[in-house]
């Protein structure tokens, strides 16, 4: 089977599907001895030889993937150019390339996914797919019964109305407010854009929830591998979703372009390290 050049790559762990997409459009990746700079180039990965400036490509790895509980004042990225700490800071003993899965601010501290497994990532990213996230906030003052109806039905922002979010109350201080908000979508300070909103800045934010994986007892700058139980969990999260989209494209008239479920059957199979 025939799959895009960068996807190859990709699925090696030695980089993101889109730094191989720049190391393909620089010129630093041959295909049985020839240069290819297209991004559209299909390769059988069985049969090509590949080699990215010069060296064959190893084999595929087994997925990996670990929950992070990312500290404040830390970047979610795996490098900084001002030189900033950034989450792969705290993956001290890993040898195999992973990338995080979304981000959050700088400011901002909790669960994480990082992992190696490209297609999973992309689904869980894609805000088609709508995959629930839950934050623990303080927010300034004491948050009142009708905002927290805004916030349940979708409140304007810049960029569009939010989609319904879910509220929990968790306790009061005089001068302020903590709760829990869930929310399916994934825009840039989403949380903290819809608290400014109903006019209750956040003072704290943590994630504490992504889907099937939960923070727990975690430390911050602490990380761990998936159960066995939560992987496949995440999984089949991410096989639902693009199930329920296939679906959905049947019922149009005309066709979307969808995520490749390449890489599923051998997710299926891969160890969980």
């Amino acid at each position: 089977m025939e799959i895009r050049l960068q996807k190859v790559i990709a699925g090696t762990g030695l980089a993101s599907r889109r730094k191989a997409e720049e190391w393909i459009a620089a010129g630093r990746v041959t295909v049985n001895g020839k240069v290819v700079t297209e991004l559209g180039t299909k390769v059988d990965p069985d049969r090509a030889h590949i080699k990215v400036d010069g060296k064959h490509i190893s084999s595929a790895q087994p997925f990996v993937y670990l929950l992070l509980n990312k500290p404040k004042n830390v970047m979610s990225t795996l490098n900084d150019p001002g030189g900033r700490p950034t989450v792969k800071d705290f993956l001290r003993g890993i040898s195999v390339r992973v990338f995080p899965v979304g981000r959050l601010d700088f400011d901002s501290e909790g669960l994480m996914l990082l992992t190696n497994h490209g297609d999973l990532a992309q689904t869980l990213l894609h805000p088609r797919y709508h995959v629930p996230k839950t934050y623990l906030i303080k927010v300034k003052q004491v948050l009142t019964d009708d905002h927290i109806r805004q916030l349940e039905q979708g409140v304007q922002l810049d960029d569009g109305m939010t989609g319904p979010a879910i509220v929990k109350k968790v306790k009061k201080a005089k001068l302020n407010s903590w709760l829990e908000i869930t929310i399916r979508e994934g825009r840039q300070h989403q949380v903290k854009r819809m608290m400014e909103a109903v006019g209750h800045p956040v003072l704290k934010l943590t994630r504490i929830k992504m889907g099937p994986l939960v923070l727990g007892d975690l430390g911050p700058g602490e990380f761990r591998y998936l159960t066995d139980r939560e992987a496949n969990a995440l999984r089949e999260l991410a096989e639902q979703k693009l199930a329920s989209a296939e679906d959905a494209e049947q019922q149009t008239p005309k066709p979307k372009k969808r995520i490749s479920r390449v890489g599923w059957a051998r997710s299926k199979k891969a160890k969980v390290v």
